[in-house]
């Protein structure tokens, strides 16, 4: 973290200062909101949550470490100096803005409803050869996340790779107004959050909000490959990327080896190489040209993106492999929509043997609920999934999607998860490649668990 004192903060944040008037002066290392991660040097935030109030916990950040806190009302027997503002994630926010002011490194925003993880991470292996990439840590997109993420960044990182997630209209122009990005990669307009956004439409319209609130010069990389974004003018420069041959940056020739990796082309306005990552899932293909479209731009040699292509590694929940002696496991479980599902089951109908998806419900989809699940499992039984098992309320209509596919394979529907792992047992065998892939909600991490300890 760049040098901030505590004086500047109360300043940038309109905040009450309460203590010590030499704690002033005194330099923040890092800014948390867990009292756990407090070390020597932290400002502490005091968030108010569902289940905790972090005001309570505000003497243990001291006693950790922390320098001061940032709190919504008076600490009493305060152990240590804090500043009163109004709404501590406005403080955060304001803070993140004027922080992000301070960087002149290139700032990458990633936006999108499907693989916003995935590319940050490819972008960030893509960069690495020629960058110290600072990248959001795990999945904090959010009007909080994403100020941290600005706040992580040190004089040491030369690029940062930001995520940002949203559910609502406006919240990306927040996110925008913090993060400011030079760059944004925009992976793909899907069926998510249609309780709030209602339809495709409405989704492009909402994540779009970033574009006129970037960094003067800024580069708008969107996904060839989708039709709203083939077709979307951001009003600054576009690049496009993907498969399909239109796109400025593409994969061509992909050849996927199981589980194993994927191998391609990367053909760039200026060249062509071959790109070869060890992860699973044809998706990885075009998502590593927007990646490269990025790195270009800031001047890393294609053969240098291809070599930083090469490290890319998946992360728990995201496709992510398990093997065991008898089973392997795609997990996918962090969260899902009827895209990244659909993307998903194109990936395992790839895979030889018999392929088992175990699917539960998709959240926040709207009115048209029932029909996209219906749809993803249509699109199940067209693909050739052996084994289809679904668990949850809405999960029975990709059920039912399975069976008017007229596929004529084994689909199971389990209300409760209890009696899905009742029955696993007996539906799995040995070989089985098993994907695992619900909304976060469904809580399906424990399903993985369950299915790893399978001995078939």
């Amino acid at each position: 973290m760049l040098p901030l004192t505590v004086r500047k903060i109360a300043e940038v944040t309109g905040g009450s200062f309460v203590g010590s008037a030499e704690i002033l002066d005194a330099e923040i290392t890092s800014v948390v909101r867990d009292n756990r991660e407090c070390v020597a040097g932290s400002l502490f935030l005091c968030f108010v949550g569902e289940r905790a109030d972090g005001h309570d916990y505000a003497n243990a950040a001291f006693d950790a470490g922390a320098v001061c806190a940032i709190a919504e009302r008076g600490l009493a027997d305060a152990k240590g100096a804090y500043i009163v503002v109004d709404s501590t994630a406005k403080a955060l926010q304001t803070l993140g803005a004027y922080y992000r002011n301070l960087l002149t490194i290139p700032v990458i925003g990633v936006v999108g409803s499907v693989g916003k993880t995935t590319m940050k991470e490819l972008i960030a292996a893509a960069l690495g050869a020629k960058f110290n990439v600072w990248k959001t840590p795990e999945n904090l997109n959010n009007e909080i996340g994403v100020p941290l993420t600005l706040l992580g960044t040190g004089a040491e990182h030369t690029a940062a790779v930001v995520e940002m997630g949203i559910s609502a209209f406006g919240e990306m122009t927040r996110l925008a107004e913090t993060a400011r990005p030079d760059y944004v990669v925009f992976t793909a307009v899907g069926h998510c959050h249609l309780d709030n956004l209602i339809n495709l439409d409405g989704v492009l319209r909402a994540k779009a909000e970033v574009f006129p609130l970037m960094k003067s010069g800024g580069v708008a990389i969107l996904c060839g490959d989708d039709e709203k974004l083939r077709n979307f003018d951001p009003k600054i420069r576009k690049i496009t990327f993907g498969a399909e041959p239109h796109n400025d940056y593409r994969a061509e020739n992909i050849v996927t080896d199981g589980t194993e990796g994927v191998s391609f082309a990367l053909v760039t306005p200026e060249s062509r190489v071959p790109v070869s990552i060890r992860a699973y899932g044809s998706h990885l293909a075009p998502s590593a040209a927007g990646a490269a479209a990025v790195a270009e731009l800031l001047g890393v040699p294609a053969e240098e993106i291809a070599r930083g292509l090469a490290s890319y590694r998946t992360i728990a929940g995201r496709a992510n492999v398990i093997r065991t002696e008898s089973l392997t496991i795609i997990d996918d479980c962090y969260n899902a929509n009827p895209n990244s599902v659909a993307a998903s089951l194109r990936s395992l109908a790839e895979l030889s043997g018999r392929r088992v998806a175990i699917l539960g419900d998709m959240n926040e989809l709207g009115r048209n609920s029932n029909e996209l699940h219906r749809d993803t499992g249509i699109l199940a039984g067209k693909l050739g999934i052996d084994v289809l098992i679904c668990c949850g309320e809405k999960a029975e209509f990709i059920f039912k999607g399975f069976i008017a596919s007229k596929s004529e394979k084994k689909s199971y529907h389990f209300p409760f998860r209890d009696a899905m792992f009742e029955r696993l047992p007996g539906l799995i065998k040995k070989g089985d490649a098993i994907l695992v892939k619900a909304s976060h909600s469904m809580q399906f991490e424990e399903v993985v668990t369950r299915v790893r300890n399978l001995r078939p």
